[in-house]
């Protein structure tokens, strides 16, 4: 099926970049899901609807309890993200973007020694994947 060895090779970049990606949202996922556990933010999620940070449960619970507003809040943050995200190439290695230092995060530095970029790299992709099947079993 892969004969032309540039397309499979496009391919594989891609769905490494994709999976770079994933692993990013289930590692930030898996520590909005046990940091609440320890602890709340003091005052208002949503000051007008006297809604406290500590009275959102956590898990699926919360998904009734935010605001209309705040899920909007939340999408187009992610939304902003996605698209400065996708309309850069990535560099050498992928996922590693122009606006985007280390492990993806906006405005960060970059890790500069060859090396150990790519033990880092290596150390994402597998937390990553780590990552994504703790998710699920939260």
């Amino acid at each position: 099926k892969f004969s032309d060895p540039v397309t499979a090779s496009g391919q594989f970049k891609r769905r490494r970049v994709v999976e770079l990606q994933h692993g990013r949202v289930s590692m930030l996922a898996c520590i909005g899901y046990i940091v609440p556990e320890y602890f709340k933010w003091p005052g208002y999620c949503a000051p007008s609807l006297e809604l406290k940070f500590e009275d959102i449960p956590n898990g699926f619970q919360a998904i009734d309890k935010i605001p209309g507003i705040g899920w909007v809040q939340i999408l187009a943050f992610v939304g902003l993200i996605e698209i400065f995200n996708l309309q850069s190439e990535p560099k050498e290695y992928p996922g590693d973007y122009e606006l985007f230092g280390a492990f993806g995060i906006p405005g960060g530095g970059s890790i500069e020694d060859k090396d150990k970029k790519e033990k880092s790299l290596l150390a994402e992709i597998n937390n990553g994947r780590l990552a994504m099947m703790a998710i699920i079993g939260m």
